[in-house]
């Protein structure tokens, strides 16, 4: 199988990248590079779109899209980007584990229901039968939530990981690849996630798993030395974004004020963006600093995930703890703006 031998050269690379990131962290003279996804719909977007973010920081942004959170990793690392929104828990934990000095500062999103794994409708495989996916071809973004939440149901059911053919695919490419018939099952988020699902089913539904303790959760994170030195611009994004996400849970009103800006922005349709949108759940600030999330929860469950790529031999160890890679400050900064 494939998957250990890429995912540990993604982990390697990271470590090596480390050293270059305090050189390089610095120093961005009136303009910052942030990343995000397209596709993945988010009340910051409205501020995005509309220039609120530059005019209240005082600083140009470049935006940039990825495609996995790993590759935001290797960016943060590298220096070229200081802020990644919604990055997954799972390649955040990946980088850390690696040795990479890098900071959640937020809960960006929590879903359960937009990242899952599917399998094709012909093989007609659900819970009731999930060892017949053995000798199948499964596509996995590795180091992503939908890889930690594919290792998760594999141990679950039993699944003997080493039993599949498993290829390292980005959701984007997966997704029509499984649409043609070329893989058996594909995991993946967002609008990929809902093309696979037009062509088959989950084996878990969003509740089925966090019954069984697999949440899905993505943090705002950025370099150590960005947060040191850029504390106050980084609490100030945080606020913006805080109080897109409060203008969005107020209601209906302020919804559909915000859906047109925010699907053309994420380069989707109002409809998949309001039914994606649908399955989220963006925290306030009040609650993303309980003991739930920042003050203890979130630092615990990525103990957790390192814990299951350690034992599926994805990673080679854990750090003793991840609450040092928690920060709180900038967020309580932020609520008190």
């Amino acid at each position: 199988m494939r998957m250990k031998s890429k995912l540990m050269g993604a982990v390697g690379a990271l470590a090596m990248l480390t050293g270059a990131q305090a050189a390089m962290a610095g120093g961005h003279g009136g303009e910052i590079t942030v990343a995000y996804f397209l596709e993945w719909p988010m009340p910051f977007q409205y501020a995005k779109a509309n220039g609120i973010y530059e005019e209240e920081m005082g600083v140009k942004i470049n935006w940039v899209s990825f495609d996995a959170g790993t590759a935001m990793s290797a960016a943060m690392a590298s220096g070229d980007v200081q802020i990644s929104v919604s990055q997954g828990v799972p390649p955040f934990v990946v980088a850390a584990s690696a040795g990479q000095d890098i900071k959640a500062v937020d809960v960006a999103v929590s879903y359960s229901e937009n990242d899952n794994c599917v399998v094709s409708s012909a093989l007609e495989i659900d819970k009731t039968n999930v060892m017949d996916l053995e000798g199948k071809r499964v596509a996995v973004p590795l180091g992503t939530a939908a890889h930690y939440g594919f290792l998760s149901q594999m141990n679950h059911f039993g699944v003997d990981i080493s039993k599949l053919e498993v290829v390292d695919m980005a959701p984007n490419e997966s997704a029509p690849a499984f649409a043609q018939g070329s893989l058996d099952m594909a995991c993946g988020w967002g609008g990929s996630l809902r093309t696979m699902l037009d062509h088959g089913n989950v084996l878990l539904t969003g509740a089925e798993k966090e019954d069984l303790g697999i949440l899905v959760f993505d943090v705002t994170s950025a370099p150590a030395d960005f947060v040191a030195e850029e504390g106050e611009l980084l609490s100030k994004f945080l606020k913006i974004t805080a109080d897109m996400n409060d203008r969005w849970n107020s209601g209906a009103a302020a919804q559909a004020e915000m859906l047109p800006v925010i699907a053309k922005d994420a380069g989707m349709d109002e409809d998949a963006t309001a039914a994606t949108m649908a399955t989220f759940v963006f925290p306030s600030a009040e609650d993303q600093l309980s003991e739930k999330w920042l003050g203890g929860g979130a630092a615990d469950f990525m103990s957790g995930v390192a814990g299951v790529f350690v034992d599926a031999g994805s990673i080679p160890s854990a750090l003793g703890t991840y609450a040092d890679a928690v920060d709180t400050a900038p967020l309580a900064a932020a609520k008190g703006m």
